[in-house]
C-alpha cells in the first residue's frame, strides 16, 4: 500500500516497522548515515476523556489487543523504550493536542538529544508556541502555513520558536499539489529540515526538485546542515 504523502505502508506493529527500516538502511549501506523520525499523530487513538491512548485503534469488536491500550505514562516509556533502541532523533506528536501535560513530560524525559515535535500542538499559531515554550511541552515547529494562514505570521512563529531555542521543520500537508514553495521557504528561513513526503508522485518530488535547483543556484553558498539540523538560522536574535 502506497500512503497518502507517498511512503510504503505495509501491515506492521511500530517495532516491526522499525526493524524493517534498520534493515533497509543496513542494505543500503547508511548504518553511520541514517538516522529515524516518527510522525506519532497521537491525537488520533487518544481516547476521549482518559488518560489512555489505543495502539489498536483500527481495530474492532472481536481480535482488539488490549494489551495495546496505554495510560500516558505507559506510551511515553514505550517511546523511550523504541528510543533507546533505534536511532530515533525526532518524534512528532507524540500525544493528543490538548495533553498539555504528558507533552511536558516527555520533553523533560527525552527532550535533549531527542526532537519533540508540535505540530497538532502549536498549529504554526505563535499564541501556541508561547504555551509551548512556557510549559517546556516541545523544543521543535512543524511549520506549515496555512495551519495559520499568511507567510507573515509563518515567518513570526519561525522567529518566535528560533529565539527559543527550537528547531523548525518545514512541512507538507496531506493532498499535496505540485506547487514547490514550500522548498523556498525552508531554504530562505534556514529551518534546516524539510518534511515533504516519500519520492513516490510527482506532488512529492517537486519539493525534492527544486531543492536541487536551489542547491545549483546557489553553488558554493549552500551549506548542509547535516547533524546540527536543529540549530540553523540566521535570526535567532
Amino acid at each position: 500500500m502506497i500512503g497518502d504523502e507517498g511512503g510504503f505502508a505495509p501491515p506492521c506493529t511500530v517495532e516491526s516497522g522499525l526493524e524493517m527500516l534498520m534493515e533497509a538502511i543496513d542494505r543500503a549501506g547508511y548504518l553511520d548515515k541514517c538516522t529515524i523520525g516518527l510522525d506519532v499523530a497521537a491525537s488520533e487513538f487518544k481516547v476521549e476523556g482518559k488518560n489512555q491512548y489505543d495502539l489498536d485503534f483500527k481495530t474492532k469488536g472481536e481480535g482488539k489487543d488490549a494489551s495495546l491500550m496505554l495510560s500516558g505514562d505507559e506510551l511515553m516509556q514505550f517511546y523511550a523504550d523504541m528510543i533507546a533502541k533505534y536511532p530515533i532523533v525526532t518524534v512528532e506528536d507524540p500525544f493528543d493536542q490538548d495533553d498539555w501535560a504528558n507533552w511536558s513530560a516527555f520533553v523533560a524525559k527525552v527532550g535533549g538529544p531527542v526532537q519533540v515535535v508540535g505540530d497538532d500542538l502549536t498549529v504554526t499559531n505563535p499564541v501556541k508556541i508561547h504555551k509551548a515554550v512556557e510549559e517546556k511541552a516541545a523544543n521543535c515547529l512543524l511549520l506549515k502555513v496555512n495551519q495559520i494562514g499568511t507567510v507573515s505570521e509563518s515567518i513570526a512563529a519561525v522567529k518566535l520558536s528560533k529565539q527559543n531555542d527550537w528547531g523548525v521543520m518545514t512541512s507538507h500537508r496531506s493532498g499535496e499539489t505540485e506547487d514547490a514553495y514550500i522548498a523556498d521557504l525552508a531554504v530562505g528561513l534556514c529551518t534546516g529540515q524539510i518534511k515533504t513526503g516519500a519520492p513516490c508522485r510527482g506532488e512529492r518530488t517537486a519539493k525534492y526538485n527544486q531543492l536541487l535547483r536551489i542547491e545549483e543556484e546557489l553553488g558554493n553558498k549552500a551549506v548542509y546542515p547535516g547533524k546540527n539540523f536543529r540549530k540553523t538560522s540566521w535570526m535567532a536574535k
